[in-house]
């Protein structure tokens, strides 16, 4: 499992990047129009019930732009908030405030999302089985994105390719199972193994091998059953395959330790938040 942490340098970083983004070449040409010796407060409201996320970046932002202005939150990230809650509350120059809104409000709208996304799975999934993000990240925001899974619960399988032995169907369809196995056992060096597999006999065919992990991909439940009970004695189990809202629940129930869901980071919808003046 990889551990994500957000450092100050971090996320300076990748706020310095979306301002280039937005305001290159030529700043901010509607919100110069206004004069910058207005002074204001502004709320920042959720439109709408979350797991609330980002608010570092959120803060990184304004900073960056102007560092007078004072961003005071309400709550912290991992925090549950309805429709309507108040956020945070922002003061300082109209202008500047007005500059930042959207790639603050970007960042938060996007780690909230996952976040939320994240929390629906782990509640209908129950106490034993845990919810993993898979590498189904958008390019250069795997930490943000994994960070977010976190807030809502859930648990980071490996972050990048250097992480763990992942031997999947495309490896095996280029080789042989059980002889990619033994390599990667050779080869460990203390990283973890895991294996993966759409049968069962696939699975008795590597069963007593010294690995971590047996990977049940896109398996009925009958069959999930089955390979639960044959697996649990030797390996940790993890389900995965177009799990959804729908059928976690289902998939949960087998007894599998973990589940990997793609779609809470590539397919979570923005949660939307607005500044108030």
């Amino acid at each position: 499992m990889s551990k994500i942490k957000l450092s100050k340098e971090f996320i300076k970083s990748t706020v310095k990047l979306a301002l280039n983004e937005d305001l290159y070449p030529s700043g901010d040409i509607t919100s110069s129009l206004i004069n910058n010796d207005n002074i204001v407060t502004v709320k920042l409201i959720s439109n709408q019930k979350a797991i609330v996320g980002g608010l570092l970046f959120a803060k990184q932002t304004f900073e960056l732009i102007d560092n007078k202005i004072k961003f005071v939150t309400k709550i912290k990230d991992g925090s549950r908030t309805k429709k309507g809650s108040l956020v945070a509350l922002i003061k300082g120059k109209a202008k500047n405030i007005l500059i930042a809104e959207r790639v603050a409000l970007n960042f938060m709208s996007h780690i909230s999302g996952i976040a939320t996304k994240t929390n629906e799975f782990v509640k209908l999934a129950g106490k034993k089985t845990k919810i993993c993000c898979t590498r189904k990240t958008i390019p250069n925001l795997r930490v943000i994105q994994k960070y977010a899974v976190k807030l809502g619960g859930g648990i980071n399988h490996r972050f990048n390719l250097s992480d763990e032995f992942l031997i999947k169907d495309n490896h095996v369809a280029s080789s042989d199972l059980k002889s990619l196995v033994l390599k990667a056992i050779k080869n460990k060096k203390g990283k973890k193994i895991t294996v993966e597999i759409d049968t069962i006999n696939q699975l008795k065919s590597i069963l007593g091998l010294k690995f971590n992990t047996v990977l049940l991909d896109n398996m009925s439940i009958r069959n999930l059953k089955k390979s639960v009970k044959i697996a649990k004695k030797y390996y940790e189990t993890e389900a995965s395959g177009n799990v959804s809202l729908k059928t976690v629940k289902a998939v949960a129930s087998t007894g599998v330790n973990r589940i990997s869901v793609g779609s809470i980071t590539h397919s979570a919808p923005a949660i939307d938040f607005k500044l108030e003046i």
